[in-house]
């Protein structure tokens, strides 16, 4: 049995950094419908799942799948609280080299239009 495909999917879109708003509006529902399915109220269809897997851009079985304690481990030490990379996807990797390059071209494309 698959456990939480809500909590997983929430893990995802954090971290890709997307708001709840961003892929509401992607599969064309209202922010709230979509906090609906993230919480769990709202029974997470195959059919949904396809639909937050291509907004999310990870291949469904990798949503059902996902584990954050792969990506991310949680250390407590003297207080301190650290978060240390485990095994981040390559290809996880690569879609934030992407976003970065895409956002770093915004950036440029916006400053030639301040100086305008």
């Amino acid at each position: 049995m698959i456990q939480q495909p809500e909590t997983k999917i929430k893990q995802i879109r954090e971290l890709k950094n997307f708001t709840q708003e961003y892929v509401a509006q992607q599969l064309g529902l209202s922010t709230r419908a979509y906090s609906k399915i993230e919480t769990g109220e709202t029974q997470l269809t195959i059919n949904r799942l396809n639909e937050i897997s291509a907004v999310l851009k990870v291949p469904p079985m990798e949503i059902l799948g996902f584990d954050e304690k792969q990506v991310f481990n949680n250390c407590k030490q003297d207080g301190y609280i650290g978060i240390n990379h485990i095994n981040m996807p390559e290809k996880l990797i690569q879609q934030y080299e992407e976003t970065i390059q895409a956002l770093k071209e915004q950036i440029a494309v916006l400053k030639l239009l301040m100086e305008k």
